[in-house]
């Protein structure tokens, strides 16, 4: 007799390409190359690879959360990447214990292959041998870092843990040494003479690179009146090369990156510093936007051209705001001659403000924090970005300027590399859609949305107590914006096209930019030379944005760029590899900012502090507290003794016994209980819900929630009405009141689930 196998469950035992991410448990994943679900790896799998090792794997089972569970089949590739760790001593062995613990095993290191490195040291250290089902990896010290509080460590850590470029070639060294310490005679021939014109900086307290001047006057424009908006931007592109070393290790780098106290720069420091920097009082070479502003912001006319300026003044921030708040105030007294300069910048200013208000662009308020350092690296305070008029002068001044390149290289039909930000995929604005409804949000979100319908939605919602949260999930809907040469628009910004011109002197984009456009201007066509291939991290990407770009929304009514298939791979590569590295950047920072978090709040432990919900998940809430700034996980076994669920819809969890709701915006107390340096991870335990949380979840038992107004027409319609308060229960403590509710709401269950059985007996 023959017994038929059942066939296994479709797509186990099929073998799948991606890389592993390890998990600081033990377990680990592998990041599917396709897109589909992560592939669930137990602790005995993850013996034998490490995190960030590419590899084959089957899926042999679903695991008890309903996971695809797998098994390594083959690692394809190691990438040769150190591991960065302190060294220890331990009965007789050295280990390094790998500071990132998703690596999740000590490396052995033989005695020979210390070098001069000493117990409790944080070394580099490479791999000499892999690791095996039976055997830790083994390797050998390339570099001793230093001790773990010595200043600036964490930065040291990070630049190698995200292998971010911190040391310039020594080819680019001796290049930029070639370079003149001022501009020539022979450079500025070609050029706009705009020396006489008293284009000013305005920047940070701190900013040591300059690289864009601003100069408004009125003008006729048209048959109305407007402004002439000039933003000059430094010509790094006269010094760096195409091809040559210093463009290639800027490439490489493709950004700068910017920690506290530390700025790791994309140029050599003669350039970023001083040859490409707009300083005060010095000519600098640079590329100007003159563009001609309507009374109504728009632009009417716009040109590109080489120049030669002097900067006439280095204003800061604050210094701008105090002048523009009182013209006759201290600050302003000592620059009389660019009041009416600095007035006409705010002027045009408003006109692109109220543009950009029509237009529909996304505009929320968000909060922005500064990490404050002393001498020894430590955090002293952490406070909040204050943004004035200055700031949002500039930032409309750069906006309208990115627009024009972004304009020009599409209508002169030229390959470059748009800045382009979609809009929600299908899964996003489905959640999104969702969330609205379980708020109560009355709005219909389309599935091709405009950005004024996200401003609409702010703009409603803006008098809730809930609005934060509201304004969290409208983030978060978005997708992050990257570089292509694909033009489909900005969608946050409500532009059909646009682009990155003003920062070259930090961003390789802008550079590759303003190549572009001095080709156009000279009537020839610029051609990207052989670039590097994008690596794994840039491939990841590739594969993340195409899976999301069959769903995306743009706002692409620009002209697209018809390109041969070669020269759109390598324009592709370009835009992979510096969005790639953007992000890149972005996270050596963040881990660098938790570190300091991390070390600031181990002097707190103890602490009470008052703090607001930014998250709800399944597992907790994370707080950001009021005073510090500082955000930290609240596990769900810390809630209290009730139990917890974690409702999607409304990104909330919810007592299921008392009703109360934490969800993003929520006002809690929290004591700082555990701080995890190594892991970057702060703990809060509750001390008490907000102040309003147990009677607003007794007005909910009792259906008068606070925004109970906006949906008590829906619930009257659908004949849900909302179950009224007994008899006296308001007079009793809230604890007995919620009980009360619940009992009551238990009985009204079982007399209708009664009936409704008893209707099914007569059916």
């Amino acid at each position: 007799m023959y017994i038929k196998k059942a066939a296994p469950p479709s797509g186990l035992l099929d073998e799948i390409e991606g890389t592993v991410q390890g998990h600081r448990d033990g377990h680990g994943f592998v990041v599917r190359d396709d897109g589909e679900p992560d592939i669930y790896l137990p602790p005995n799998e993850m013996r034998a690879v490490l995190h960030k090792d590419r590899v084959r794997v089957r899926t042999v089972r679903m695991d008890r959360r309903g996971r695809p569970e797998g098994r390594v089949v083959e690692i394809v590739q190691r990438p040769d990447q150190p591991i960065i760790g302190r060294l220890l001593h331990e009965g007789g062995l050295w280990l390094v214990a790998p500071e990132d613990k998703r690596y999740g095993q000590d490396v052995l290191i033989p005695k020979g292959a210390l070098g001069q490195a000493k117990a409790g040291q944080v070394v580099v250290t490479e791999l000499t041998e892999p690791p095996a089902l039976y055997g830790q990896p083994v390797g050998r010290v390339r570099e001793v870092l230093g001790e773990v509080d010595d200043p600036g460590m964490e930065i040291e850590i990070a630049v190698r843990k995200y292998s971010v470029p911190h040391e310039f070639s020594e080819a680019c060294i001796a290049q930029s040494r070639g370079l003149p310490d001022k501009v020539a005679a022979k450079d500025r021939k070609d050029r706009i003479d705009l020396r006489d014109v008293p284009l000013c900086t305005i920047d940070g307290e701190d900013a040591r690179d300059f690289d864009d001047a601003v100069y408004c006057e009125p003008a006729k424009v048209g048959k109305g009146s407007g402004w002439r908006l000039l933003v000059a931007i430094a010509d790094v592109s006269h010094y760096v090369q195409t091809g040559s070393a210093i463009d290639v290790d800027a490439y490489d780098r493709a950004t700068s990156v910017y920690f506290p106290r530390r700025v790791i720069p994309m140029l050599p420091e003669k350039l970023s510093n001083g040859l490409c920097s707009l300083n005060p009082d010095v000519d600098r070479l640079c590329m100007v936007c003159d563009m001609l502003i309507t009374a109504s912001g728009h632009v009417h006319a716009y040109q590109f051209y080489p120049a030669v300026m002097h900067s006439h003044a280095r204003f800061t921030y604050t210094e701008v705001a105090a002048i523009l708040a009182n013209t006759r105030g201290p600050e302003a007294m000592r620059r009389k001659e660019r009041i009416d300069d600095l007035i006409n910048l705010h002027d045009v200013y408003r006109a692109l403000l109220g543009a950009r208000e029509r237009r529909g662009a996304v505009d929320f308020d968000t909060t922005e924090t500064q990490i404050i350092c002393d001498d020894s690296g430590r955090i002293e305070k952490i406070v909040p970005r204050v943004r004035n008029d200055a700031h949002r002068v500039i930032e409309e001044a750069m906006l309208a300027a990115n627009v024009c390149s972004a304009d020009f290289i599409a209508h002169n039909h030229h390959p470059g590399l748009f800045r382009v930000h979609e809009g929600p995929t299908p899964e996003k604005r489905e959640i999104l859609r969702s969330y609205l409804r379980a708020m109560g949000v009355a709005v219909n979100l389309g599935d091709d949305p405009h950005p004024s319908d996200f401003q609409k939605i702010a703009e409603m919602v803006k008098e809730r107590p809930d609005a934060q949260q509201i304004h969290t999930m409208l983030l978060r809907s978005m997708q992050q914006a990257i570089y292509t040469p694909i033009n489909s628009g900005h969608f946050g910004l409500a532009y059909e096209a646009y682009t990155h011109f003003t920062s070259p002197i930090r961003r390789y984009p802008d550079l590759l930019v303003h190549r572009v456009i001095k080709a156009i201007l000279e009537k020839r066509k610029y051609t990207l030379p052989a670039l590097p291939l994008p690596g794994d991290a840039h491939a990841q990407l590739a594969r993340r944005l195409q899976k999301n770009k069959a769903g995306s929304q743009g706002m692409g009514g620009a002209p697209r760029v018809q390109m041969n298939t070669g020269e759109q791979q390598a324009w592709e590569a370009a835009g992979l590899h510096c969005s790639a590295n953007e992000r890149r950047a972005d996270e050596a920072s963040r881990d660098v900012e938790a570190w300091l978090k991390c070390k600031f709040m181990r002097e707190h432990l103890g602490e009470e502090y008052s703090g607001v919900v930014t998250a709800a998940t399944g597992f907790g809430l994370f707080v950001t507290l009021d005073a510090l700034y500082v955000e930290g996980l609240v596990h769900i076994t810390e809630l209290g003794g009730e139990y917890f669920r974690f409702d999607e819809a409304r990104q909330e969890l919810r007592g299921e016994r008392t009703g109360i709701r934490y969800a993003i915006g929520t006002k809690v107390q929290v004591q700082v209980s555990r701080v995890d340096l190594d892991g970057r991870k702060i703990d809060f335990r509750l001390v008490k819900p907000g102040d309003d949380l147990l009677p607003r979840a007794m007005r909910d038992k009792a259906g008068q929630s606070p925004d109970a107004g906006s949906r008590s027409k829906d619930r009257k319609d659908k004949g849900r009405a909302a179950a009224k308060p007994q008899p006296g229960e308001l007079a009793r403590s809230p604890i007995q009141a919620i009980k009360a509710s619940v009992k009551n709401a238990t009985a009204r269950k079982k007399g209708k689930e009664k009936s409704k059985a008893s209707r099914k007996t007569r059916w």
